[in-house]
């Protein structure tokens, strides 16, 4: 009885290749704008914030948080009312939050509209609230590569507004480059209609993942899934490499004496995710994603390293962009996939969301960070080895995660050994690997006390 109107509901929905291109652009547009903001730092520190980094890494850090928190509620609301309101309703709090940086006089501001606003902005247009719109319209045959290619798509919009950003501040000021910014984020509210349609419009579930539970029933079952938990933890790594790199490369590279070097390597990242994008979608399909994903983590932390350890050289600069970029969201399409897999696509906004939440608190850490290594030592040398150490972690984690449908009820977790619940392992890998890295600083007479009160410090300004 529901197969003539779920037909019907298809024939219905916008062709499959208008709503793969448009989410491309959207994401592109969204992400985009967020990975300029890397290029305001200098210009916003120096002209707002009296040469002090602290208040726009916390800005930073707020948006990161934020934007995981937000991120499994706008999912939710995708799930159920389509991807169409829950995206445009983002776009018009982003041009918001665009416009009110653009007025920025106090650190209190800048945390406030380039971090509250932008993060809860961002959380609701951006690329999880896309994918999981394009992954439920798509046969879970071609699902891969359709999540691949808007991955792809959506990197472009670094490679082109990250140097035009810097361009419009060469020529303008930061200030009207925000509201630039501010202006094309509001348009493409224009394009969202084509997300539009529940996750139960479109194609049926497979009989693995197929049911009728509410979302609270999936969180439970997710709460108890190990492999869901383990997959959790990974993506904590990957947003910790994401934003340190986005925030502080162009600094890093002024550091290093090769400022606008620096800024076309984190273009260059956008471009060459292109090619790392498609190829995770299309090797996803035929292979196992959590090895996929275990190797793109320990090749990061390869790159990481060697980029560190080589002479400070533009040319050093520009290839590590490359290279990393290579492996920058290729994770997404990956991971999102096998939350798909995992769970099925009827609660796949939310579910992914969580994910992504996990994925935030990392880059909660690599924001906050960079900016207190950068204020307490001159460098950002103790934050780039632990982004290594992570992406080792990573890796280990990845190759203890079981694929495939989580069984209903789940499979209890393995008791050899007896000491670590689901998703233990994974916690203590990540905590030793921050540990390590974190060693000389907390080592120091006034380590942890330090850390303690550049915060407060920072919030008094």
């Amino acid at each position: 009885m529901t197969t003539p109107t779920a037909t019907k509901q298809r024939k219905g929905a916008f062709p499959i290749w208008v709503v793969i291109a448009v989410g491309g652009v959207l994401t592109s547009v969204s992400l985009g704008i967020r990975s300029t903001f890397g290029v305001f730092l200098d210009p916003v520190v120096e002209g707002v914030l009296d040469g002090v980094q602290g208040p726009w890494g916390i800005a930073i850090a707020v948006q990161s948080i934020m934007w995981g928190i937000s991120q499994p509620i706008a999912g939710a609301i995708s799930d159920r009312y389509g991807g169409a309101v829950t995206f445009a309703g983002g776009t018009i709090l982003y041009a918001i939050a665009l416009l009110l940086m653009s007025t920025a006089q106090s650190a209190f501001m800048i945390i406030l509209a380039g971090g509250f606003l932008t993060g809860i902005a961002v959380g609701a247009a951006s690329f999880a609230v896309v994918l999981s719109a394009v992954g439920r319209m798509v046969s879970p045959a071609r699902r891969s590569m359709a999540l691949g290619i808007v991955s792809a798509a959506g990197s472009m919009g670094q490679f082109v507004l990250v140097p035009l950003a810097r361009i419009m501040i060469d020529r303008w000021s930061w200030q009207d480059t925000f509201v630039v910014f501010a202006v094309v984020a509001a348009a493409t509210i224009l394009l969202t209609p084509s997300l539009r349609g529940s996750a139960r419009r479109f194609f049926p579930e497979p009989a693995a993942t197929a049911n009728d539970r509410t979302l609270r029933d999936e969180l439970r079952r997710a709460a108890r899934a190990r492999p869901y938990l383990l997959l959790n933890a990974a993506f904590f790594v990957c947003g910790f490499h994401v934003t340190f790199i986005g925030a502080y490369l162009p600094k890093y590279g002024e550091d290093l004496g090769h400022k606008g070097t620096a800024t076309t390597a984190l273009a260059l990242i956008g471009l060459f995710n292109v090619f790392g994008s498609l190829a995770a979608g299309a090797l996803g399909g035929r292979y196992s994603k959590t090895k996929l994903l275990g190797g793109i983590y320990a090749a990061r932390a390869v790159v990481i390293a060697a980029y560190v350890l080589l002479p400070a050289s533009p040319t050093y600069t520009l290839l590590f962009g490359a290279a990393i970029g290579l492996l920058w969201l290729s994770t997404v399409p990956l991971t999102s996939g096998m939350v798909t897999e995992q769970f099925g696509t009827t609660h796949s906004g939310a579910l992914f969301g969580i994910v992504f939440f996990s994925h935030q608190l990392g880059a909660f850490a690599g924001a906050l960070g960079g900016s207190w290594a950068h204020d307490r030592y001159g460098s950002y040398d103790l934050v780039w080895w632990i982004a290594v150490a992570l992406g080792v972690a990573a890796l280990l984690i990845h190759l203890s995660i079981e694929e495939g449908p989580i069984q209903d009820p789940p499979t209890a977790p393995a008791r050899r050994g007896g000491l670590l619940p689901a998703g233990g392992m994974a916690s203590v890998m990540l905590v030793v690997g921050i540990g390590a890295a974190l060693l000389p600083a907390l080592s120091a007479p006034d380590g942890f006390d330090g850390v303690l009160s550049w915060c407060f410090s920072v919030i008094e300004q």
